[in-house]
């Protein structure tokens, strides 16, 4: 590496960005979208696949236009071609169905710097159309090599993996392939277009060896991974589901989500879980929590 590409860019974030709502969203839920969401995940489970109940990592869909507007409140505009999404971290009060009319705000509720770049937290809440809420996300984004001098505010709730699982055996061992034609499939079907995960010559402009999988897809292939494993493949029973986005995952893939039980408390046990390639970690610190 040169001092060119490992020295921070020293830049100021703006405090007065934080805790400010952007303006509601607005989406409605149809079984068709469930429906096309689960096939694009290669989700095997009969309710998300028949559009009867959404897939956890469907929650991303209707607050796809929302979620990143705070962060242009507190980034300069100019870093922000430099994110990417660091973590991601669903709180769940009920799972999606279809004919919710659900309204979705976000505000960014502070931002850190770390010695590898900078991140921004943002609080995301979906709720139906008579106020209760659906879902809370906290959503990490990451500017590598930005220097933001300073921490404030929160940041998302913790998940870290507890690296003493690992002299266990984990609990399930799931396979997993992405597709050729994933990213294809993926983007209409999350709403997210962007242009590396389907242009090849801009993903290599980019300095990518090519096309890269969105990591909330790489993520929806976990989430199944749990529920068929531990859950019965009861979507109503996932309460927290949350990871760090550590490697980028290609078209082509083979993926293994190995999952550890780490404890049940209250009526609810605890699951910690990664996706690997080979000896990649592709989705790290995973924690999910499933009511009994």
């Amino acid at each position: 590496m040169t001092a060119e590409t490992t020295a921070a860019r020293v830049v100021e974030f703006d405090d007065a960005g934080l805790e400010t709502w952007c303006d509601e969203e607005r989406f409605e839920v149809t079984s068709e979208r469930i429906a096309e969401y689960a096939a694009a995940t290669n989700d095997p489970i009969a309710a998300h696949r028949a559009g009867e109940v959404a897939s956890p990592v469907f929650g991303i869909v209707p607050v796809f236009e929302a979620m990143m507007m705070p962060v242009i409140d507190v980034a300069p505009m100019d870093i922000f071609g430099r994110v990417v999404h660091g973590e991601q971290d669903f709180h769940f009060h009920r799972a999606i169905r279809p004919g919710d009319e659900l309204v979705t705000r976000a505000k960014a509720v502070g931002y850190a710097s770390k010695s590898n770049g900078s991140t921004i937290t943002i609080l995301i809440e979906c709720r139906d159309e008579d106020g209760e809420l659906v879902n809370e996300q906290y959503l990490t984004a990451f500017f590598r090599n930005i220097d933001a001098g300073k921490t404030v505010g929160q940041s998302a709730p913790a998940h870290k993996f507890d690296e003493s699982l690992r002299g266990a055996e984990p609990f399930a061992v799931v396979p997993q392939h992405i597709d050729h034609d994933q990213t294809f499939r993926y983007a209409p079907a999350s709403g997210d277009p962007v242009p590396l995960h389907l242009d090849e010559q801009v993903a290599k402009d980019a300095g990518l060896p090519g096309i890269i999988a969105h990591g909330l897809c790489t993520m929806a292939f976990a989430s199944w991974a749990v529920l068929t494993e531990v859950a019965g493949s009861d979507v109503y029973r996932l309460r927290r589901f949350a990871v760090r986005f550590a490697k980028m995952v290609f078209p082509g893939d083979d993926l293994e989500t190995r999952i550890w039980k780490v404890g049940a408390a209250d009526g609810v046990t605890t699951y910690a879980f990664e996706t690997v390639r080979g000896t990649d970690v592709v989705l790290s610190d995973g924690l999910a929590e499933i009511a009994d």
